[in-house]
C-alpha cells in the first residue's frame, strides 16, 4: 500500500505484562490529519510512544513507510523545566538529526531558529530561560522545534493542554499549514468540539479501536457510548490479551469486544482507518 505512511498489524502495546492498547489494525494515510481521542487511560499516549519506538510491541507491529522522518512532541509533563536551558537551546534540538549531537551550528542554522520562533509568535525569545515561560509559551517553543525538524510524520501528544485559547488557535493554524504541505499528522486531543471543527479524521480508542475514519461518523453518540462502556469494562491491571483468533472479553450483551469493534470499523473506511493488513 504505497499510500500508507503507517500500517498497524495486530498491534498490542503496554507496560510490563499489562497491555494498554489491544489488537489495532489499519493504516494512517500519507498526508492525513488524524485526531486520537478517548478517555484518560484509553491508550492514546501509549500509541504515540509505540509509533515513535519508545515502546516495543507486545504483539504485532508498526510499519512505517520507508524513509519517513518523524517528529514527536510528548506531553509537557514529560519535560524537565528545571533543566538550565534557554529557548534557543530547546529549539535547536530540532536540528540535531541534520547536524548530529556534536555538530557545529552555522549562521544559517541560527537564522532558521529565529524564523521558527517568529513563526510561532516568539520572536526575540532566544535567550529566555525555559523555566520562565508560561505553558503557552513553552508549547510554542516546542512547536518551533518541530518546525526545524522538517518531518514527514508529526506526532503531537496533547499539545493543547494548559495553554490559552489564542495559543490553541495559533497552533491549530500551524498544524493546518503542515497538513497543507501533505505531512502526515496525528494529534492526541481531549476537546471533541475542537476535533469536530479542525480534524478531518479521528481514531476513537478505549484500549482498543472503537471507530476510525471520518470524524463526523467516528464521533457519533453511539460510538462515544460504546467507547465509554468498553473503557469502564477494562480493569486497570488487565492481564495479557491473547492475539487475534483467541477468545476475547465480552460485554454485557455477549458481544466479542475485539470482533465487534473491528466489524464496525469496516463500515467507515475513507482511505484510512482499519483495514486488513
Amino acid at each position: 500500500m504505497t499510500n500508507a505512511c503507517l500500517t498497524f498489524r495486530d498491534l498490542t502495546l503496554g507496560y510490563g505484562s499489562h497491555p494498554a492498547i489491544h489488537h489495532l489494525n489499519g493504516i494512517v494515510r500519507k498526508g492525513s490529519l488524524t485526531a486520537v481521542v478517548g478517555a484518560n487511560g484509553s491508550g492514546k499516549s501509549t500509541l504515540m510512544k509505540g509509533i515513535v519506538g519508545v515502546l516495543k510491541p507486545m504483539e504485532g507491529a508498526v510499519v512505517r513507510m520507508q524513509g519517513v522522518r518523524t517528529a514527536y512532541l510528548p506531553q509537557q509533563s514529560e519535560l524537565d523545566r528545571s533543566f538550565p536551558a534557554r529557548v534557543v537551546d530547546l529549539v535547536s534540538l530540532g536540528l540535531w538529526p541534520k547536524r548530529g549531537m556534536l555538530g557545529r551550528y552555522t549562521k544559517e542554522d541560527c537564522e532558521s531558529v529565529s524564523k521558527a520562533l517568529m513563526a510561532v509568535g516568539l520572536g526575540g525569545f532566544e535567550k529566555r530561560p525555559i523555566d520562565t515561560l508560561s505553558g503557552g509559551q513553552l508549547q510554542r517553543t516546542l512547536f518551533a522545534r518541530v518546525l526545524l525538524q522538517d518531518a514527514d510524520l508529526i506526532l503531537l501528544d496533547e499539545p493543547f493542554n494548559a495553554v490559552d485559547a489564542k495559543t490553541v488557535g495559533d497552533l491549530i493554524q500551524l498544524i493546518k499549514r503542515w497538513h497543507g504541505e501533505e505531512r502526515t499528522i496525528m494529534v492526541v486531543v481531549h476537546d471533541l468540539d475542537l476535533v469536530r471543527q479542525n480534524f478531518p479524521e479521528t481514531l476513537l480508542l478505549a484500549r482498543q479501536p472503537v471507530a476510525w475514519g471520518n470524524t463526523k461518523e467516528t464521533l457519533r453518540p453511539e460510538n462515544l457510548l460504546k467507547a465509554r462502556r468498553f473503557h469502564e469494562a477494562w480493569e486497570e491491571n488487565a492481564p495479557w490479551c491473547e492475539p487475534s483468533g483467541h477468545d476475547h472479553a465480552h460485554d454485557d450483551d455477549g458481544h466479542d469486544h475485539h470482533d465487534h469493534a473491528h466489524d464496525h470499523h469496516h463500515d467507515h473506511q475513507h482511505g484510512s482507518g482499519p483495514r486488513a493488513a
